[in-house]
């Protein structure tokens, strides 16, 4: 096997991401499966000025979180489509504050009918007892529609708050929150909370949990890096997607923010790197890879596993004199990781397929009306007739 190692790279800023390197189309992907329709969806919510558009642009379109500063409020809902890999394909909605979900004349089942999760973001620096009134709400009407939501609470921009005030925060919103939900007899809903900030990876870490709750392979993901570091001396190891940089999965030791703050800057210093000496269609392909071995006698190894995720190892410097063994199960861990995409692709098809047979035989099926058989077709070219 033949690859390049990458030297020690130090003094890099985070905000140097190249900002040409974004979001493609994979590779194995059709048209039809990459549907907006079939996505699910991330609906981003909150009060004005509480950092949801903020969020989507740093995490998602590698926005410095200083350019943030000069965003104009959302007016109208805005949606993304973020499509890079099989793992990874979902539309987040941006809602402006100022919308009232409990107007009649606005559209639940559309919105909340195909959401996956809904994130209300909710701004630690100010009142929020407004945010959780309008937080109640949602969750109430949005559960109505769609059990099956996963509600994420962001508690944001504590960024410049001591860490007793964080921790806090967090238990003052959890409890009312809960209180509220509690009142209103859903006890049975499940919230969870995150302490993030756009000014350092807490956004980026969760980012990554609610990801990864639409991700229907996830248990397969983590029991391949499981059974890779078991076998490879590996202390801790993260399935990244480069572009965003949220982890699709990791093993099931714990996450040390450090750690995983480490795996974000190593992603950058190849991607910018590579960019440097590579032109934008070829800075991260199967070649890439990249060794850090830091003071501590701890080592980062990065592989290519396919256009848009790298796995990310930190281990220490005596078990990476085993660098065969470690890259021969690399190598069997990457085509494991082939056949969970083939066997979903084969999946979505067959579920495409049946949806299209199903789609025909209702056209098809002769509609009793009064007693007489009407075909559908016929009615269909006398109506636009």
């Amino acid at each position: 096997m033949s690859y390049q190692d990458e030297e020690e790279q130090m003094g890099y800023h985070v905000d140097s991401f190249p900002k040409d390197f974004g979001y493609g189309a994979f590779e194995h992907e059709s048209d039809s499966q990459t549907s907006s329709e079939t996505k699910p969806r991330i609906l981003l919510m909150g009060l004005r000025r509480s950092g949801k558009s903020s969020i989507q642009k740093v995490v998602f379109h590698k926005m410095s979180p200083n350019e943030t500063l000069f965003l104009e409020s959302t007016s109208k809902i805005v949606k993304d489509d973020i499509n890079n890999s099989s793992f990874v394909q979902f539309q987040i909605w941006d809602f402006p504050g100022q919308i009232d979900f409990i107007d009649p004349n606005f559209d639940s089942d559309m919105i909340f009918g195909g959401c996956g999760a809904l994130v209300f973001v909710i701004d630690a620096k100010d009142d929020y007892n407004e945010a959780l009134t309008k937080f109640k709400n949602t969750v109430i009407k949005a559960y109505k529609v769609n059990p099956r939501i996963k509600f994420e609470v962001f508690i944001h921009k504590v960024d410049g708050i001591s860490d007793d005030s964080k921790i806090e925060c967090q238990r003052d919103i959890h409890q009312k929150a809960t209180d509220d939900l509690s009142d209103a007899g859903l006890n049975q809903i499940h919230l969870s909370f995150h302490l993030t900030s756009i000014y350092d990876h807490s956004i980026f870490e969760a980012f990554s949990k609610v990801v990864q709750k639409l991700i229907p392979q996830l248990p397969t993901l983590e029991n391949l890096l499981n059974i890779l570091i078991t076998n490879s001396g590996i202390e801790k190891a993260f399935l990244f997607d480069v572009v965003s940089k949220i982890y699709i999965a990791t093993d099931c030791t714990p996450v040390d923010m450090q750690s995983y703050e480490l795996c974000c800057d190593m992603i950058d210093v190849v991607i910018d790197l590579s960019s440097i000496y590579s032109s934008e269609e070829t800075a991260f392909d199967n070649q890439s890879s990249s060794l850090i071995k830091l003071n501590n006698s701890t080592i980062l190894y990065l592989r290519e596993v396919n256009k848009f995720l790298a796995l990310v190892c930190i281990l220490r410097e005596d078990n990476f004199n085993h660098q065969g063994v470690i890259d021969y199960n690399f190598l069997c861990f990457r085509e494991a990781i082939s056949q969970v995409f083939e066997l979903r692709l084969k999946n979505r098809k067959l579920e495409t397929l049946e949806e299209q047979d199903e789609e025909e035989e209702y056209k098809n099926a002769p509609i009793t009306n009064g007693g007489t058989s009407v075909n559908t077709e016929s009615t269909d070219n006398s109506i636009l007739a």
